[in-house]
């Protein structure tokens, strides 16, 4: 058993990401059998921590455990950072889950992934979309209603394999070329 097997959530956890996702957070406080769970930049250990203690049959929160792997993998293809970095951050991140320091979503609900800089767009439809596609949910509303369309979206997930283990895909990042994986079969 891996020292972090015991933080395993009650519940189906939910990480909303991108511009707007905590006031999306906000405008699902109070949901009836909802946790909403606002992290942003706190420790993620410790959002492990909350994500796990929650008993709620939804868990949603607005923190990426492979935030850092992200930005990463752009910056690499932006041309501003090296494979390098990418390798650094894969290995923390792969560090954090084997430490049961970071929990992976059972599902990323992504706002407004086509008004977002084409790497990451990319990165979210592509790279980390491809490993399990009906995990990574796109939302494209109108800015006056992205919370609607969380909680809409939150009433019909779809059902669909769980995320592989990140060991097995995680390291293979750097292979993953922008408008070469995944994006180009989402009509994004």
């Amino acid at each position: 058993m891996a020292s972090g097997d015991w933080l395993t959530p009650a519940g189906t956890v939910v990480a909303i990401v991108g511009d707007g996702a905590a006031d999306a957070l906000t405008a699902l406080d109070g949901i009836r059998d909802v946790e909403t769970i606002p992290l942003g930049d706190d420790d993620p250990s410790l959002g492990a921590r909350r994500i796990a203690a929650a008993r709620s049959p939804w868990v949603v929160h607005d923190a990426d455990p492979l935030g850092h792997v992200a930005s990463a993998w752009v910056e690499l293809f932006q041309e501003r950072s090296t494979l390098g970095v990418l390798e650094v951050e894969v290995d923390a991140a792969l560090s954090r889950f084997e430490a049961g320091e970071a929990i992976m979503p059972d599902y990323y609900i992504v706002l407004e992934p086509s008004a977002a800089e084409d790497t990451w767009r990319h990165w979210w439809c592509g790279a980390l979309g491809h490993r399990a596609p009906r995990r990574v949910l796109p939302v494209d509303a109108p800015a006056t209603s992205p919370a609607d369309a969380v909680r809409r979206l939150l009433t019909a997930l779809p059902s669909s394999r769980p995320w592989p283990e990140p060991s097995t895909w995680l390291p293979s990042l750097k292979f993953d070329i922008p408008d070469r994986v995944g994006v180009r079969d989402t009509g994004l």
